[in-house]
């Protein structure tokens, strides 16, 4: 085959895979933003599409929004760097004129915190970390502080493809630092959650290295499951109360 004929053949498909990606986003990517800020797993939205998205693009667009949304964080809550970037979303005029519009991030922690371990997490922890107290605790931090400001950490897209058990690891925290962790088997961690957390958890594509979730009703409840089957060891973060807790 000459080189030309090779080159238009690489065009060509680069050409039907942009336009594949286009056809995507102008037919599903809003329906998915929007379901995802509902909160639905990337099987609850394949499910609501009328237009045939491939389950791996919906994800791909869940996970964008999460991020770009602040729902995930890539960086330590209060580490004083920015989270999220400006987004690209595509637009169709009343007479079907195409623009592109940019999104600003709704969240970016761009101020440093200096953490502080609250009085009540400090008793809990001398008292042995009891599991039936764990969930009252989350859930009473999370409404003093504003359950939008609150975050936990999370090493799920880490422990993917490792056998099981606990192995000490050091795995990227952000901003180019290593953070040493336990991480756990992904399919240990998916095995001890119920349908609902899994079908969730699972349907995220997460980034090999510690990411931070919205600490919301969902994730406390997966991680205190987490962490009463003994597989969970990570922090939360209350931004507003300028806590940090490790449990």
């Amino acid at each position: 085959m000459g080189i030309s004929k090779l080159k238009i053949m690489c065009e060509q498909n680069y050409f039907q895979k942009s336009l594949s990606n286009f056809t995507l986003e102008a037919a599903s990517g809003g329906a998915i933003r929007h379901l995802a800020d509902l909160g639905l797993s990337a099987k609850q939205i394949s499910e609501k599409l009328t237009f045939p998205t491939p389950f791996e693009v919906v994800k791909k667009i869940l996970w964008q929004r999460l991020v770009d949304s602040g729902v995930v964080l890539l960086e330590e809550p209060g580490s004083g760097e920015q989270c999220g970037k400006p987004v690209y979303t595509v637009d169709h005029g009343k007479f079907g004129k195409t623009s592109f519009r940019m999104i600003t991030p709704e969240r970016k922690i761009a101020e440093k915190v200096n953490w502080r371990e609250p009085a009540d997490f400090s008793i809990w922890k001398a008292r042995g970390g009891r599991v039936e107290e764990l969930a009252g605790l989350l859930a009473e931090k999370c409404k003093v502080n504003g359950e939008k400001e609150a975050y936990v950490s999370c090493c799920f897209g880490v422990g993917s493809g490792s056998i099981g058990g606990n192995t000490a690891k050091s795995i990227p925290k952000g901003s180019g630092e290593n953070v040493e962790v336990s991480v756990q088997s992904y399919d240990t961690v998916l095995e001890v959650l119920n349908g609902r957390q899994r079908e969730y958890i699972s349907g995220l594509l997460w980034e090999p290295q510690v990411c931070y979730h919205r600490l919301d009703l969902r994730m406390r409840e997966i991680i205190v499951k987490l962490y009463t089957e003994g597989l969970y060891h990570g922090n939360c973060y209350f931004l507003n109360l300028k806590e940090r807790i490790e449990i």
